[in-house]
């Protein structure tokens, strides 16, 4: 027989960590929380330079401040439809149809507070608990915790800097059991910049083929960001456009992270899922953005030329600068603005008096040493490498990269 004094000691137990189990499993996302202890830094007065954020330098193009200002004195400040203006849907697909020649129609685009809540809808919409889902990885952040907190079980698929981090055919085909519902990428990559061409993502296809209720969602966002000079979408090839949940959304290229605007083309049962739960979480995304969204996926991506430009610039010349630095191993990304070495052969070494286990030890070592803030690549699904964002000037860079050279020298 249970005690009063038992209940009392479980209603202690419970009243110190009221938390459900959810949150407590779910992991804080390490780029937001590096990028949170560089800050905290900054404030004390050291000389960090921050490369752990994945945020453009430059400023959202005048024209699209110009759409924002206009909706504005228009009055667009009542709520929006939960899946988006119309007129945001058909730009989409006018978008789509320019871009990547795929053809939706604008019940299957819903327009969300960012891309992160539109991968989140979709994990929401499609996974039953035990599902799996592939994920090749390096993969970015958040995949990995979406899918849990879903539900879902991720499944990794390691990559190297060798293979340029992108799985082959037969590794997906090993990968897949009864249990696979999904597989999620990103192309051009976040963290190691890859992007897949047409060839390679046919080569996966041909594979998919076998399993027709395997769903794919393709994260594009840095699609303009590009440096091999084509892009292809997964969706476009023969037979995956039914099964392929394409994201993508205008942070990333038009600079307007804070705008928060993301959205998917998908079958339209899925988007219209999609809108079901985002009815019940954030409803329609900020109107103001909503009509900004509207110029800029309009507009012909010509506009973005000098900044892709400066990040292909940005990208030789951290390269080059890591390639002077023994020890390190890097890949030429085509693409994003990240670049993603691998560091371990520093492992089980001593650098100015800290033992280094592991990447993550690497990226602390990095701050504290040499001022420089990074992220462990164990966030990103790949324990040997380090990310870091070029996606800033080119003297911070130079100085950063020395820094960075000295603190490795020991």
């Amino acid at each position: 027989m249970v005690q009063k004094k038992d209940f009392r000691a479980i209603n202690t137990l419970l009243m110190s960590n009221p938390l459900s189990d959810r949150i407590n499993n779910l992991a804080t996302s390490q780029t937001l929380a590096m990028a949170a202890l560089a800050r905290e830094l900054k404030a004390q007065g050291k000389d960090i330079i921050s490369l752990s954020l994945g945020e453009p330098d430059f400023n959202t193009p005048d024209f699209i401040k110009e759409a924002a200002k206009k909706a504005i004195d228009e009055n667009y400040s009542t709520y929006s439809p939960v899946d988006g203006y119309a007129e945001l849907k058909d730009a989409i697909c006018r978008k789509f149809k320019r871009d990547n020649g795929l053809d939706y129609k604008p019940s299957q685009i819903v327009v969300s507070t960012g891309a992160k809540q539109s991968l989140y809808n979709i994990a929401q919409v499609m996974l039953n608990d035990g599902d799996e889902v592939i994920l090749p990885a390096p993969y970015w952040v958040s995949y990995f915790e979406i899918v849990k907190l879903s539900g879902g079980v991720p499944v990794e698929v390691p990559t190297s800097v060798e293979t340029d981090f992108k799985i082959t055919p037969e590794q997906l085909e090993a990968a897949i059991t009864p249990k696979t519902k999904m597989m999620w990428f990103s192309s051009p990559c976040n963290p190691s910049g890859s992007v897949y061409s047409r060839e390679e993502l046919t080569a996966l296809g041909k594979v998919l083929e076998k399993y027709p209720n395997i769903y794919i969602v393709a994260d594009e966002i840095y699609e303009h960001i590009n440096f091999s000079g084509t892009f292809c979408s997964i969706a476009s090839i023969p037979g995956l456009f039914d099964r392929t949940i394409t994201v993508n959304g205008v942070a990333k290229a038009f600079a307007m992270t804070g705008y928060r605007i993301g959205y998917i083309g998908a079958p339209e049962f899925i988007a219209k899922a999609c809108t079901k739960i985002q009815g019940q979480v954030t409803s329609g995304a900020n109107s103001i953005a909503q009509r900004a969204t509207i110029t800029a996926v309009d507009a012909d991506p010509s506009v973005l030329n000098h900044m892709v430009k400066a990040f292909h610039s940005r990208r030789d010349l951290v390269v080059g600068l890591l390639k002077e630095i023994p020890g390190i191993k890097i890949n030429v990304p085509e693409g994003a603005f990240y670049v993603f070495p691998d560091v371990s052969s520093f492992f089980g070494k001593t650098l100015k008096g800290t033992e280094i286990k592991d990447a993550n030890d690497v990226s602390m070592y990095l701050l504290a040493e040499a001022n420089v803030a990074t992220v462990t690549g164990d966030a990103f699904g790949n324990p040997n490498c380090i990310r870091f964002s070029y996606a800033t000037s080119d003297e911070l860079l130079k100085e950063a990269l020395k820094r960075i050279k000295d603190a490795l020298a020991g």
